[in-house]
């Protein structure tokens, strides 16, 4: 399938899976923190989101303790961080779910940070890229691991427009940070 690009301006939607998270004794997968992993990796996602030059007009973040976490250690990792949108609905969304959330952004955010989790992100990406750059839509269908940002490039002149198949997956990266 070839990605159908329309007419507007350039817009990229940013796709990052929250870091690894623990698993904590008697805590509700809501409410589960990162693991010291996860602390690791969330600063370098956010290096990897400046250096891809990705930086977002907005982002939308799921309201469980990970992914927020997740987006304070990445997004301090940017001048000034960007508007934060915490929505429930990212937790646990299928992909109607998710684009629901994405249509729902102001015409004037040429780029969008969308932090969330599998299996939810995996299938957005996948269900959106019409195609992909260097074998990235093989990558994301073989895993979309923690940390894992996809970035989706499209045109249009409103987020209703992004569509099934519209978009260009222009590259996966995952982040990785070292121990001391």
């Amino acid at each position: 399938m070839t990605a159908r690009f329309g007419a507007g301006p350039l817009r990229r939607l940013v796709v990052l899976r929250h870091a690894k998270s623990a698993w904590p004794d008697g805590v509700a997968d809501h409410e589960r923190p990162l693991a010291p992993r996860g602390r690791r990796d969330a600063p370098v996602a956010g290096r990897l989101i400046a250096d891809a030059d990705c930086l977002p007009d907005l982002a939308v973040c799921s309201t469980a303790v990970r992914t927020r976490q997740t987006w304070e250690l990445a997004s301090a990792q940017w001048g000034t961080p960007p508007p934060v949108r915490h929505d429930p609905r990212v937790y646990a969304a299928d992909v109607p779910g998710l684009l629901e959330v994405v249509h729902e952004t102001s015409p004037e955010v040429g780029t969008l940070l969308l932090i969330g989790h599998n299996p939810g992100l995996e299938e957005l990406v996948l269900e959106l890229a019409g195609d992909g750059l260097d074998d990235a839509l093989d990558e994301v269908r073989t895993k979309f691991p923690t940390s894992a940002i996809a970035v989706l490039a499209w045109h249009g002149t409103t987020w209703p427009a992004l569509a099934p198949g519209t978009a260009l997956l222009t590259g996966v990266m995952v982040a990785r940070g070292k121990k001391k």
